[in-house]
């Protein structure tokens, strides 16, 4: 697909980074075009009558009760993008602002919200042109609609606040003169419309699905490795084993390792030796990543019925019927991202304790601390101080962000989400994650070079052989943090996973399960 019909496609994760990324265009058809056009013309409607609905006649919140002329409709909207633009912090990263137009678009797009279409398509143009609202990251609760951040992301429509432009942070005023754009004069309820909506907290929704991804794919790969490297047993990931306790996860992470490990010549010199069980963080890794890869399937099916959602409040089916309730509540999403920030966690968790088993020295041929010549050199003991204070530094950050809940607007709105919270830890504790991973990709590699002239099956003796193009076996103590820094370049640019799709294409193997596409995004 190479164009996105705004409120009429169905949009995922995927799809609403690639409309961020400008790799998709993203269109208003005339269908809804005129769903646009028909909602708003009800508010007008509604605007010029004597009935009292919420955000159109009245104040907001609190001052919910209180009714405002039609005169005054116009000042109201301007009067609450202003007011409400009371986010801190450093700016949001610039595509999690696309992503919030994005998610805003589709979300206005449906026709239930009484905008102008106008004001929809001078959303698009600024995605279009790169002119992108500076959005601080902290000050959402998450209910009542992201109003902070959201307010600051519509505050350049209305001539203020600041945006990206070109490289640089400007004033929206000065931005707009640049293209000879005057700003837009919100009608009745667009204010309302605008920040009203969970979109702060799906665009970083939808960066953690795309990360955790990222993040469950690559333990595997460096978990396959780390058992290489340790001569760990293949039998823990026996597709019979995992046929008695189905997890969708476990066993696409069972059979992933297998696939990784096909015709091992390390595995294979092994297969008759002594030893029972290896340790959980080896043997249990389909139970581990499984259930974090279950988790992520949670949060993907969440994020995804919510980006597909109307969120605003109040909703206009039409000129005689709107309902005030409660669809901008952050709940439905914020419990999903907790509940992926403890999944990424564990991930990091067992990672770091393969790194220290690796290290142990209990491997045939493979030497305490990984370097042969110990004493005068202290070899790899240290990195694994730095994946353990980051595995703790996840631990301090799993505490539930949606089990608090302080109440605002004198108490109209009492029982809150913080769902906005939640999704940034999600992300802060990916961050970590994938630094653990990539030491972990630095320790396995440097284990596997003491079964040489052995080599791994084909998928992973060519991820093995990329490592070693950009990392160096360590035979003397150096400073390590470039190479630390090059291993979580690796895991983050995704093509570790590349190398192996195409070795498996080219060698006729499997890499990709049967249960692969059920984890797509």
């Amino acid at each position: 697909m190479n164009t996105f019909r705004y409120g009429i496609d169905r949009l995922t994760s995927s799809f609403a980074l690639k409309l961020a990324r400008k790799e998709v265009k993203g269109i208003l058809t005339e269908e809804t075009k005129s769903k646009v056009m028909k909602s708003s013309e009800a508010v007008q409607q509604i605007a010029k009558g004597d009935k009292a609905v919420y955000g159109i006649n009245t104040g907001f919140g609190p001052l919910c009760t209180s009714r405002i002329s039609e005169s005054d409709t116009r000042t109201l909207q301007e009067n609450l993008l202003k007011s409400h633009a009371v986010g801190l912090g450093e700016p949001i990263p610039v595509e999690i602002s696309k992503l919030m137009l994005v998610l805003k678009v589709q979300a206005l797009s449906q026709g239930f919200s009484g905008i102008q279409l106008a004001t929809i398509e001078r959303m698009l143009w600024m995605l279009e042109n790169d002119m992108i609202p500076v959005v601080p990251l902290q000050g959402s609760v998450g209910a009542s609609g992201d109003l902070a951040p959201l307010s600051h992301l519509f505050l350049p429509l209305i001539g203020y606040g600041k945006v990206h432009l070109k490289g640089a942070i400007i004033s929206a005023e000065k931005a707009l003169q640049s293209y000879h754009l005057s700003p837009i004069q919100l009608g009745p309820k667009e204010g309302l419309a605008l920040i009203n909506g969970t979109q702060f907290i799906a665009a970083f929704g939808v960066k953690v699905v795309d990360r955790l991804h990222n993040v469950l794919t690559h333990a595997d790969i460096t978990g396959a490795m780390m058992i290489e490297g340790l001569m760990g047993s293949i039998k823990p990931f026996s597709a019979e084993l995992h046929q008695l306790r189905p997890y969708p996860g476990n066993k696409h992470t069972a059979q992933t390792i297998l696939n990784l490990l096909h015709e091992s010549e390390i595995v294979n010199s092994h297969a008759n030796c002594a030893r029972v069980q290896d340790p959980y963080s080896l043997r249990c890794m389909p139970q581990v990543h499984g259930a974090s890869r279950n988790a992520w399937l949670h949060l993907r099916d969440a994020i995804e019925t919510e980006i597909n959602s109307v969120t605003d409040n109040p909703v206009v089916l039409n000129a005689e019927h709107t309902i005030s309730g409660g669809n901008f509540h952050g709940q439905p999403i914020a419990l999903p991202l907790d509940y992926a920030c403890l999944a990424a966690s564990e991930i990091g968790n067992i990672a770091d304790r393969r790194i220290y088993l690796s290290i142990e020295g209990d491997t045939p041929g493979v030497p305490k601390l990984l370097l042969k010549e110990t004493g005068l050199n202290s070899g790899l003991m240290i990195p694994q101080y730095t994946t353990a204070a980051l595995a703790s530094e996840n631990k301090g950050l799993c505490f539930p962000s949606s089990a608090d809940s302080i109440p605002t607007s004198l108490g109209q709105e009492d029982h809150v989400s913080m769902g906005s919270i939640g999704a940034r830890k999600a992300l802060q504790v990916i961050g970590n994650v994938e630094k653990i991973l990539g030491v972990e990709l630095f320790y396995a590699a440097q284990a596997m070079d003491f079964h040489a002239p052995m080599k791994s099956g084909k998928i992973m003796t060519a991820i093995y052989e990329h490592v070693r193009t950009k990392i160096s076996p360590v035979v003397s103590d150096r400073v390590m943090t470039e190479d630390m820094e090059t291993a979580i370049e690796l895991i983050q640019s995704g093509e570790l996973v590349e190398i192996a799709k195409q070795v498996a294409i080219k060698e006729g193997l499997a890499f990709e399960t049967e249960w692969s596409e059920l984890f797509t995004y």
